[in-house]
């Protein structure tokens, strides 16, 4: 979800309270925790302004924007087969209520 939001934004930067807004129900800790990650595998860049607070600013990598499309491609997918995965929930769902 963070690449998507990123990607959406590229080539612009985004701060860290704007990301936090684009991505509801995404708790601060998750969010850091995937950003630090993202950051070590080369997919998104971090620049911290020497403010007070410091203001920071993230933004995908070349690396990271080759990845939007693969993603699209994984979205696509989901879409296309949601009623299958949701019947398949619903039956692995019956089957632990009945066990």
């Amino acid at each position: 979800m963070a690449v998507k939001t990123l990607a959406d934004a590229a080539p612009d930067e985004v701060r860290f309270a704007e990301l936090r807004r684009r991505m509801p129900g995404v708790s601060q800790k998750m969010l850091s925790v995937t950003l630090r990650s993202l950051i070590r595998d080369g997919l998104v860049s971090r620049r911290v302004e020497p403010t007070v607070p410091p203001r920071v600013f993230y933004r995908l990598t070349g690396l990271g924007l080759s990845l939007e499309a693969a993603l699209a491609g994984l979205r696509t997918w989901a879409e296309e087969h949601m009623a299958e995965i949701d019947r398949a929930n619903e039956a692995a769902d019956q089957e632990a209520d009945e066990g």
